[in-house]
């Protein structure tokens, strides 16, 4: 039995090889979705931030629109998309949704308590999933999102629906968080599943594999998930006690070449090292998460979203990013948000989705507060997927920045921006930080106004919060015409 298990981690480390080298090529370039949960005692504002770069090839576009609340009759069902039925509960929590049309695991959602749920795509080693009536997979999210009024409650309700039906994708970490509560969600394809809280104090950080560590289902303050996770384990022969010690998750559930890929490790490593108070070693054995040097703000965790290789050389104790190699955004980075879950006030006020679209490289985050009737018009397009001439047309079309097409505009923007040389990437984050420092000191005059009209003038509060969103966002599109013209004056 030992040397037939040596000969297959032979065989594992030699497909971790081949996969290192494939990711050099340009498939690989793309690098993956990226998540980043700051627990509440590690922010700024005392409360989660939550935030997520969402990676998917082209052709693509990005919806963002509110749902409202809505009660449903007695008797109605839930019809999940390979057959399953469930029933639905009475009533449905508004939402904050971002939608890619034709993608079954990009959504992202933020609801009217505070709950959000994205995720990223971390293949796991199962070949024998279990799956009941056709499985769930595109309507997890969406159900935790319309019935948790917390993450943790999200995450019991998403671990109870895998149980029930199966996962069918190979295996994905769900971030689910809540502004007192960051929990990661690992699901396996099939029936089981694993989740650990991070820590009040602590900032942790995901990149396409799996990242939980050690498992105590005793503890079921920090860790919830199948009761069998370790015995199913040993039944599959991919763990042994006796020969490799402490059960490690991570270690044994994941992909071989996903948790051994130079993008996943390289990428959650550079993250970490923004903000971690201990120097990171490399390697694929990262902490689940780390203690900060400092509480972090919603603006630094943009900056993290933003690394692109384009950084200055600093020793991982100063305050700034270290000369790291791996970027966090890419060109394949299709939507970013930061979501700042605070409590204190109407959750109205509290809850603020900051959103860029195309690659935080060359985007700007616009904050819409959750009390906005709806995005504007022009962030939401037809729900499908466009073909590649459409696409193609769009992107490469000449700037024009359109306010009724949010997404064709960032992404047409982004284009004519890929390839530029450093020094023009570089005016143009110094244009979008500029934005944002404006945002951030505008939002606290802005939000103390809005809380006074709210009890008095729901609506009127509602247009203040509009106003300041639509703001900011005309100011991104005038900046993004200046670029564009500027760009153009210096090649003729």
């Amino acid at each position: 039995m030992t040397s037939t298990k040596a000969f297959i981690r032979a065989l594992l480390a030699v497909a971790g090889f081949v996969l290192a080298l494939t990711a050099l090529m340009p498939a690989a370039a793309y690098g993956g979705c990226f998540s980043i949960v700051v627990g509440k005692k590690a922010s700024v504002d005392g409360y989660v931030i939550m935030a997520h770069n969402e990676d998917d090839a082209a052709p693509q576009i990005v919806n963002h629109r509110k749902i409202p609340r809505k009660r449903h009759a007695p008797g109605d069902k839930v019809h999940l998309r390979n057959g399953g039925t469930l029933d639905q509960v009475e009533q449905t929590w508004a939402c904050i949704w971002s939608e890619m049309p034709g993608m079954l695991f990009s959504d992202s959602y933020i609801n009217e308590w505070g709950v959000g749920v994205t995720s990223d795509n971390c293949p796991s080693r199962e070949d024998r999933p279990e799956i009941t009536d056709g499985g769930i997979g595109y309507m997890l999210r969406r159900l935790v999102a319309q019935r948790a009024r917390t993450a943790r409650e999200g995450v019991l309700l998403a671990g109870k629906l895998v149980e029930r039906f199966g996962y069918i994708d190979s295996g994905r970490t769900y971030v689910i968080c809540d502004p007192e509560q960051g929990w990661l969600f690992c699901v396996v394809k099939g029936k089981h599943w694993l989740a650990q809280r991070v820590a009040d104090d602590e900032v942790a950080m995901v990149a396409n594999t799996y990242t939980i560590r050690q498992v105590d289902l005793s503890d079921g303050d920090r860790f919830l998930g199948s009761k069998d996770i370790i015995e199913y384990a040993q039944a599959r022969r991919w763990y042994s006690p006796q020969e490799d010690g402490a059960f490690d998750f991570a270690s044994i559930y994941a992909n071989p070449l996903s948790a051994s890929s130079p993008s996943n490790v390289g990428r959650q490593a550079d993250g970490l090292r923004y903000v971690c108070r201990k120097p990171i070693q490399a390697g694929e054995r990262l902490p689940f998460s780390v203690a900060p040097r400092r509480k972090l703000s919603v603006a630094e965790v943009m900056q993290i979203l933003r690394h692109d290789k384009e950084l200055p050389s600093s020793p991982p104790s100063s305050t700034g990013p270290p000369d790291v190699g791996c970027p966090i955004c890419s060109g394949a980075t299709q939507t970013s948000f930061v979501a700042q879950l605070r409590r204190g006030m109407p959750p109205d006020i509290g809850i603020v989705y900051w959103v860029c679209l195309a690659s935080p490289k060359t985007s700007f985050y616009i904050p819409f507060h959750f009390g906005i009737p709806d995005f504007p018009n022009g962030f939401c397009s037809e729900s499908q997927r466009p073909s590649e001439e459409f696409y193609d047309t769009c992107v490469g079309s000449p700037f024009r920045a359109e306010p009724s097409r949010a997404f064709w505009t960032f992404s047409n923007f982004y284009h004519k921006l890929n390839g530029a040389r450093a020094g023009v990437i570089a005016q143009v984050k110094a244009h979008a930080v500029a934005i944002e420092k404006n945002a951030f000191a505008l939002q606290g005059p802005l939000e103390e106004a809005a809380s006074g009209w709210y009890k008095k003038d729901t609506q009127r509060a509602s247009r203040i919060l509009a106003n300041y969103s639509g703001g900011i966002y005309l100011s991104s599109l005038e900046a993004m015409e200046r670029i564009v013209s500027g760009l153009a004056d210096d090649q003729r």
